[in-house]
């Protein structure tokens, strides 16, 4: 009986090929299992699927209580500030550049190839907000490390760093393709998930470099020649052009929000804002300052809300937004 795979199948099965560790792999084998078709000409494959499943889960459990301490992964950056941004470019492309302008990271900025050969993060700033971008060893169409597939699966953001004084569509194309055999882009269509349950891939936009030195309308003609959604931001490390742009775009495509926290009888602190996802509530701000004194939350009142007057009391399920002042009262 003929199996009759879907091309979402054979999607998740290029998937598992260009998988970098074991971990990928095993999000692979679990895409292609909800996707292989269910009837008697599939059994074997399922089982064999299943099988593989099976090795791997006891491979990265033995290998988690053996030598899980004393393994150093260099591509896991621990996340820091309101979200973390991942870059991605081909040698020479701006990467460190552009964080040694928006950062005071140690970053190397060299005319040569490969400068980078491992993560270097640092905090850029969109007014009161801290944000993690994370400069990557650079890729090519034949190779990239394998491990640095973890840095972009669980960041929140993947920003493809174009030089437009080069050739952009082939810089552009070579990146997708990396993002693509990975699973690393967000596809609405897709129901992979991670071991967290949330998504696989993550939001994608194009930095375009070096706009500076590039010659008129290139972002324009890149942009027409792209098939895909991509937003496309021209900065120059060099003259400083779009770089505030560029922190504002990404505060807003991490789509959070400030919360002002005031404690009773006192003024709000207004320069540390706790930062939430869109669509949080007080409840889950009580959660992020305490997570065992929110059980004790009484009572709310909130300030420049769009919903409620000034120093009115607000529900437990009261939805937050943007530079909100919230006064939390426990038991």
């Amino acid at each position: 009986m003929p199996a009759n795979l879907t091309p979402e199948y054979k999607k998740a099965e290029d998937w598992y090929r260009n998988a970098g560790t074991d971990s990928e792999r095993l999000l692979a084998l679990e895409e292609m299992l909800r996707t292989i078709p269910k009837h008697k000409g599939t059994e074997h494959m399922r089982a064999d699927i299943k099988r593989r499943m099976s090795k791997l889960r006891a491979t990265l459990e033995s290998g988690a209580k053996k030598g899980g301490a004393k393994h150093v992964d260099v591509f896991h950056v621990p996340k820091t500030g309101a979200g973390q941004v991942a870059l991605i470019g081909l040698p020479n492309c701006g990467k460190s550049a552009l964080l040694a302008a928006l950062s005071n990271a140690k970053v190397q900025v060299a005319d040569y190839p490969f400068s980078s050969d491992k993560p270097v993060p640092g905090m850029i700033r969109h007014e009161d907000v801290q944000i993690e971008m994370v400069d990557m060893p650079p890729i090519t169409a034949d190779y990239a490390a394998p491990g640095q597939v973890n840095t972009y699966r669980h960041c929140d953001l993947i920003a493809i760093v174009v030089d437009l004084a080069g050739d952009v569509l082939e810089q552009l194309q070579v990146c997708l393709d990396y993002l693509d055999a990975h699973r690393l882009i967000l596809e609405e269509s897709s129901e992979a998930q991670d071991e967290a349950g949330q998504p696989v891939g993550h939001k994608a936009f194009v930095i375009c470099t070096k706009v500076d030195a590039a010659p008129p309308q290139t972002t324009e003609t890149l942009r027409e020649l792209c098939d895909r959604n991509l937003e496309f931001i021209e900065v120059s490390a060099t003259t400083g052009q779009g770089l505030e742009h560029l922190t504002r775009r990404i505060f807003e495509m991490l789509d959070i929000v400030r919360v002002y926290a005031k404690k009773p009888g006192e003024e709000a602190d207004m320069k540390e804002p706790f930062t939430l996802p869109r669509g949080a509530t007080v409840m889950d701000l009580a959660v992020k300052i305490h997570r065992e004194l929110a059980q004790k939350l009484k009572s709310a009142r909130a300030w420049n809300s769009p919903t409620a007057h000034d120093g009115q009391n607000i529900p437990r399920d009261h939805v937050v937004t943007d530079k909100e002042i919230i006064e939390l009262h426990f038991a």
